[in-house]
């Protein structure tokens, strides 16, 4: 194996040659990206570059190409493969063949026609594109969670906020209806004084890419720059089942299913709180069962996360755990609230039926959006917050850094939430952050 990871036969760039797919220069848009056909006119459409191809990457093109007044101009992938199927899908989708391929994220932020970026990355890459995207002024749909740790999350969100960016997270649980009524249902204080609030969230390992097999070092296929793919990552040999999908059940690149998940319904759990700003937790404290640390997938398979918020309330965060539903259920000393995905039940029947809160009932009223990427086209537009801007994805996220950190130092950990710093313990606070690899540093985080 070549020192920076690629096979020792066909070199990457010859495999680009071979298949076909050039990659381009910067270009500017197309003809035939000129409004026709009831398509809105240049003037007045989003163009978009989409960083990742793979999994999330191709379903949330999709949802931007089939929006009238967006239009995917550029696609980036260190796996020419991916790049290639995400270039002929744009291509089909527009029935051309203008869409630009790049195999290094920086060539395609350097185009000054792109109006905004679709990232879907590992974890370890959420923080460097993220960054380097505000600084070129694009706007940025990105996934959850925000970072792989505290602190690249904090520089995401400095850099979003010192650019003017627009931001929107996928946690698109806001977008739908019943999450809706139930964080108004808790907001607008039905359900009385909250004492605990239990968020549910999967256990395991899933073999998303049905490689878990194949855990024999060896050398990246050609297609895939592996050194480029670790980035900023500490050096690790190729095994195919870290990689595509899979990389999230390694510390290194992903935080398993505690982080995967904790965009998601802990978000859900902020919002019916109100603490979409600074607020707890205060103490966090937690248990796992974790594989041995060099196994091909180490992260959490169970843990159990106890987090103190103000106003003496106990939040649960936990995975693998029988009497601790999947979802969000609210707690409260007059009733309870629970939802989940296509799912909702509490202690009321009648909120069971109805579809959102009446306005008679609803003092406060929530962001409704019914559809999550045509909600970041429209605030592209009127330069308002999304519904899930990086602040909010920042603050709902925390809580499951700090479970890890409290599970892999071993003790209660205790927040200061304002600051955003760990209380009197220097080696919990070392795991805010982590140092990336030489050639990564010094780059904005």
């Amino acid at each position: 194996m070549k020192k920076n990871g690629s096979p020792s036969g066909l070199s990457r760039r010859r495999f680009l040659a071979v298949t076909g797919l050039a990659v381009a220069a910067p270009t500017i848009i197309p003809a035939s990206a000129l409004g026709r056909e009831g398509r809105p006119a240049p003037s007045n459409r989003i163009v978009m570059g989409v960083i990742g191809c793979g999994w999330m990457g191709g379903s949330n093109t999709e949802a931007f190409m089939n929006q009238a007044d967006c239009q995917v101009v550029a696609a980036c992938d260190v796996d020419a493969k991916h790049l290639q199927a995400m270039v002929e899908r744009v291509n089909k989708h527009y029935g051309n063949r203008d869409c630009a391929a790049y195999d290094d994220y920086r060539k395609l932020l350097e185009r000054p026609d792109i109006d905004a970026v679709m990232l879907a990355l590992p974890d370890h890459w959420h923080a460097l594109i993220s960054v380097e995207a505000a600084r070129r002024g694009k706007d940025i749909y990105g996934e959850k969670p925000l970072a792989r740790t505290i602190a690249e999350q904090q520089a995401i969100v400095r850099a979003v906020q010192k650019h003017g960016r627009i931001w929107q997270t996928g946690s698109w649980q806001r977008s739908q209806s019943n999450f809706l009524k139930a964080a108004e249902i808790v907001r607008n204080g039905l359900i009385g004084k909250i004492k605990r609030v239990e968020v549910g969230l999967p256990a395991g390992h899933s073999d998303f890419a049905k490689t878990k097999e194949k855990t024999a070092v060896t050398d990246p296929p050609p297609e895939l720059d592996y050194d480029f793919w670790l980035g900023p990552a500490e050096w690790m040999p190729y095994i195919e089942a870290r990689v595509h999908k899979n990389w999230r059940w390694h510390y290194n690149t992903g935080g398993g299913q505690l982080l995967d998940w904790i965009g998601h319904h802990c978000d859900i759990a902020h919002w019916g709180l109100g603490n979409d700003d600074k607020i707890g937790p205060l103490e966090v404290e937690g248990t796992g069962e974790f594989p041995p640390r060099d196994a091909v997938w180490n992260t959490a398979t169970r843990y159990y996360i106890t987090c103190k918020y103000p106003g003496d309330i106990e939040v649960i965060i936990a995975g693998g755990y029988d009497n601790i539903k999947g979802g969000t259920k609210w707690i409260g000393a007059d009733g309870w609230v629970w939802v989940n995905r296509g799912a909702f039940d509490s202690s009321n029947p009648a909120w069971n039926e109805m579809g959102r809160l009446p306005e008679s009932e609803r003092k406060i009223s929530l962001y409704k959006s019914t559809d999550h990427y045509r909600n970041f086209l429209d605030c592209v537009k009127s330069r308002k917050p999304t519904i899930t801007p990086a602040e909010v994805a920042h603050h709902s996220a925390i809580p499951g850094h700090l479970g890890l950190i409290a599970m892999l130092v071993g003790r209660k950990i205790r927040w200061d939430a304002e600051r955003e710093v760990i209380l009197n313990d220097e080696g919990a606070s070392e795991l805010l952050g982590r140092k990336y690899r030489l050639r990564w540093r010094g780059m904005g985080v």
